[in-house]
């Protein structure tokens, strides 16, 4: 083994630190120190004053993480900024990288930033949980318009235009603001801005017909915060290993091969099985499959020059496997401008388009196009981007061992999971140019289907569909060929070509009947497999796009004079560079009711922009503080027999576990109280009443390790001597089990209700509704912090929604009387009603 270490350290130099600039202060962590599985998120929360960026998902679907990354580029002498998931992000993938959180920029000391400013100004702030992130996210996009070629803005003013401020934080989510006024504040800074199109703020009065720009707080051009410091360009020049961000400390926990061969050197050393070991380029897989368990070593290839490199070929172009799909939407984008023909632009500018609306611009800033090929060919995950390289007919580049293989993407999703000895390499993607005849024309469509048209949302169905189109001489009808209809994401594993829709068109002449027929086959093809949500609603949008795709060359489906010619201009159906802005309407009162009404400032709300506001998870964690999380039951009504834990890394992160039997004497498990007097136990103990309930607390030293170590619970249940659960409303009328309402808390009649209903013009004479269960969906999640004191005392930080309960709840627990017990709520980042009571498990 010290043979194999010696070898393996001359291949990847050792690196014992990492280095990199968070707010203006440079930051130096040795690699013994921190566990490879550290994310920034939690660095920047747990080892530095900083709490702007928050955990809410810790996906990175929220957005309340962002931060700004720049990289330096020696070479070249450039810096390069671009937004990421903290959460996400991993700490020793950021050697020598300069990090902004909120707090940089600005803050009470140093004064606010003019973002923060115009976030209070237009009231574009509630519980504040998501203003850091929205700030950070308005900040790189002033930074990268003002970055640009366009003409310069006048004084105050950003190159933003109203495009790009709207989809500025496509990606941050506000569940109590609305996001009118968060978009009003960022198109503040747009030139071209109708102020008075903007909404109530405190700059100037409403209805005012020449609002004074000058009253904004003053902004400069470039963001007027220095991104990347002059001390850390200095040390990476005169650093001989700034190009070496490999870390290897006494753990030996993070790899970063600068070669092919370094990775196939390292993956075969040894010292790595496929249980222990992640390759990583961005780490972003975690927000769509959490891991199951902790990782104690991790290769970067992002490092490979070879998985970057961009090839331009006669029939295309080749996009190597760690380029991030940011950086892919860029070079297509420049290449549908660079190709002369338009059969040619179409493929790559549809697919720069499609691709734009892929998860967020954190995701993709970060995400490289190989590692979705990768999630899409091991899961049954719902790529927009293998449907639509399918529908373009892409093929992929794979390294096994000593060999390199090419194949087209539709093999390669068929094949069974890859393990570390295959290497994605690189991506080709065909322009098509130069296969399309003088008398034919090619055609190119993508679609999806989503919850959110910009976005950070996975897609219910897409689909991409490429054909030759060619005119029948005799009948002036036009006939396809050459034909590629990709389906995917409708509750399948993976990808797909729908054949025999394809085989059938090829060829004919394109009629109602032809496109019925298609529909058919399409029908028989697009089948979700058991279990898929909203099914047939899937497959009517999938016959939809195929439809929405047939009907412009086909004379008799859609209306007279509509149906498009083919010529040698290209065919176009989706002119996504006219959408519409968004627009606004808003209904004035006079001053009848002064000050109310009045667009008066919020308390405070700089102070949450700036990411000062301290929440319950924000609160420094006093010495020798524990963590914990929840073992949930999988089964209703159930008798636990035993829970045990899978014998993995993260089971040995468990100090001990907290169960029924640890409540204290004198207390009781209770762990809600309703308004109806009925209690709900705090502990499933012996019988576990519904899924979902609480069967005990695993206790470690951090949250993640908690969380982790909650995973790897198994759960023996038995059902012996229990009756059926009762799962719908029906079943529990049948039941007779009904809440016991107290004389107090029971409705009162008033009037006569079977007069009036007689005596009514409208009756309903039978109907029925039924509302499935409510997701509160609140930003900040469910946190509590609780400090033993003295004389049996407990104080408890709580983000609740009814204090007064949670200290009754809590008493009664512990068997200690309600003046023992006190909480404290500051603020709550959002709630809705979902820390009310079902808050009150994690308060105890």
């Amino acid at each position: 083994m010290e043979g194999e270490k010696t070898t393996m350290t001359k291949v990847v130099a050792p690196v014992e630190r990492v280095v990199f600039e968070l707010n203006g202060e440079r930051q130096e962590v040795a690699a013994a120190d921190v566990e490879p599985s550290t994310t920034l998120l939690e660095f920047i929360r747990t080892r530095t004053p900083f709490r702007g960026p928050k955990l809410g998902c810790g996906e990175g679907g929220c957005g309340a993480c962002v931060i700004l990354i720049a990289k330096y580029n020696p070479k070249t002498d450039e810096v390069t900024e671009f937004n990421v998931n903290s959460c996400l992000t991993l700490l020793y993938s950021i050697h020598f990288c300069s990090i902004i959180t909120t707090e940089g920029l600005g803050n009470t000391k140093d004064g606010f930033h003019s973002i923060q400013k115009r976030m209070s100004g237009f009231h574009a702030s509630q519980c504040g949980f998501c203003t850091p992130g929205m700030c950070m996210s308005i900040f790189s996009s002033l930074v990268n318009a003002d970055k640009s070629k366009k003409p310069a803005p006048p004084k105050g003013f950003s190159k933003l235009s109203i495009s790009e401020a709207e989809r500025s934080f496509s990606g941050n989510m506000c569940r109590c603001t609305g996001y009118r006024p968060i978009v009003d504040a960022c198109k503040s800074f747009e030139s071209d801005v109708d102020l008075e199109d903007l909404g109530l703020n405190i700059f100037w009065k409403k209805g005012d017909k020449h609002p004074d720009p000058t009253k904004l707080p003053s902004y400069t051009l470039g963001g007027g915060i220095c991104t990347f410091p002059d001390f850390l360009k200095s040390e990476i020049k005169s650093s001989l290993d700034f190009n070496d961000a490999s870390i290897s400390g006494p753990r030996e926990g993070w790899y970063c091969p600068k070669s092919i061969k370094q990775y196939y050197k390292l993956v075969n050393s040894g010292l790595f099985s496929e249980s222990s070991v992640k390759v990583v380029v961005g780490n972003t897989s975690t927000g769509v499959y959490k891991d199951q368990d902790l990782y104690d070593k991790y290769i970067d290839i992002a490092g490979i020059p070879e998985l970057s490199a961009i090839v331009r070929k006669d029939k295309g172009i080749e996009i190597g496997a760690a380029t991030s799909i940011s950086r892919t939407i860029e070079i297509l984008n420049q290449e549908s401008e660079l190709t002369s023909s338009p059969n040619g632009s179409v493929v790559f500018r549809k697919l720069a388009e499609h691709m734009s609306k892929v998860a967020s611009p954190f995701v993709r800033n970060t995400a490289s196009i190989g590692g979705n090929i990768i999630l899409a060919h091991k899961y049954p995950f719902r790529s927009d981007i293998a449907t639509i390289l399918l529908g373009a007919a892409a093929t992929v580049n794979l390294q096994v061992s000593s060999k390199t293989l090419h194949v087209n993407l539709e093999q390669f999703l068929e094949q069974p999971p890859l393990d570390h000895s295959t290497l994605l390499l690189s991506i080709f993607i065909p322009h098509w140019a130069s296969d399309c005849k003088k008398e034919h024309t090619l055609v190119f469509e993508t679609y999806r289907a989503a919850p959110r048209p910009l976005g950070n949302a996975v897609s219910y169905v897409n689909s991409a569909f490429l054909g030759h189109v060619s005119l029948d001489k005799s009948s002036g009808d036009n006939i396809l060929s050459n034909l590629h209809l990709a389906f995917g994401a409708y509750g399948t594993k993976h990808a797909i070509r729908a054949r025999k829709v394809e085989e059938y068109l090829t060829g004919k002449i394109l009629s109602a009947s032809v496109v019925l027929e298609a529909i058919r086959l399409l029908r028989e093809t697009i089948v979700p497999v058991e279990g898929t949500t909203h099914p047939e609603y899937r497959v009517s949008v999938a016959v939809g796009f195929l439809f929405s795709f047939l009907s412009p060359l086909c004379k008799g489906v859609i209306e007279s004079g509509k149906t498009l010619s083919i010529s040698e201009d290209l065919v176009d159906t989706d002119n996504v560079h006219n959408k519409p802005l968004s627009s606004r309407r808003e209904t004035l009162s006079d001053d009848e009711y002064t000050p109310v009404g009045d667009p008066i400032k919020k308390y405070k709300v700089e102070v949450q922009a700036s990411g000062e506001a301290i929440y319950v998870d924000d609160i420094p964690a006093p010495k020798n503080c524990l963590y914990g999380e929840f073992i949930y039951s999988t089964q209703p009504l159930a008798n636990v027999k035993s829970i045990k834990f899978k014998p993995s890394l993260a089971s040995k992160k468990i100090i001990t576990v907290v169960s029924a039997k640890d409540i204290p004497t004198g207390g009781r498990n209770i762990g809600s109280t309703f308004w109806f007097g009925d209690e709900e136990p705090l502990f499933g103990d012996p019988i576990a009443e519904f899924a979902g309930q609480v069967l005990g607390v695993v206790i470690a030293e951090t949250q993640p390790y908690a969380d982790m170590a909650a995973k790897q619970a198994v759960v023996e249940y038995t059902t012996d001597g229990l009756k059926a659960p009762i799962l719908t409303v029906e079943q529990a009328v049948q039941s007779n089990s009904y809440f016991q309402v107290p004389p107090e808390r029971a409705p009162k009649q008033v009037g006569d209700f079977s007069n009036g209903m007689a005596e009514a013009d409208h009756k309903i004479m039978s109907e029925e509704v039924k509302l499935s269960s409510q997701y509160y969906f609140y930003m900040e999640t469910q946190t509590a912090l609780a400090i033993p004191d003295e004389d049996n005392t407990m104080t408890v930080y709580s983000s609740s929604q009814f204090s007064e309960l949670a200290q009754n709840v809590i008493s009664k627990c512990l068997g200690i009387p309600f003046n023992n017990v006190r909480v404290i709520t500051r603020r709550a980042g959002g709630g809705f009603g979902g820390k009310v009571v079902r808050s009150l498990h994690v308060r105890i």
